[in-house]
């Protein structure tokens, strides 16, 4: 990544993944799951719930929305989170398509 001085800061273009840039692995695992509960969180905010109500919703407790609130999804699939926007009334297709590349990448889209 290209790097340059702001402010004398040393500062560099992000991928466009930060957890990429962080050397993280499954980072584009991760920034997927992001993507969802960011939804979840328009989503409890749009519908104007309380945690208690999300979580009864989405079918799990609210010690795990409070987690998903507080940025750790580490112990939910990105299944599970579909499943959770899925009953917060949002729909989600899935698009596989062969890649140009050798190896292929997971994207998510937001409409």
């Amino acid at each position: 990544m290209k790097k340059r001085i702001i402010n004398g800061v040393e500062v560099q273009h992000s991928s466009g993944n930060v957890y990429a840039d962080l050397g993280l692995p499954d980072a584009e695992k991760l920034k997927i799951k992001t993507g969802l509960v960011i939804e979840i969180r328009k989503a409890m905010r749009r519908l104007n719930l309380t945690q208690q109500e999300a979580a009864k919703r989405m079918g799990v407790t609210q010690p795990k929305v409070s987690d998903m609130m507080r940025g750790d999804f580490s112990n939910l699939s990105e299944r599970k989170l579909m499943d959770c926007l899925n009953r917060l009334g949002y729909d989600i297709e899935i698009i596989v398509k062969p890649s140009i590349a050798s190896l292929g990448h997971l994207m998510l889209a937001i409409a």
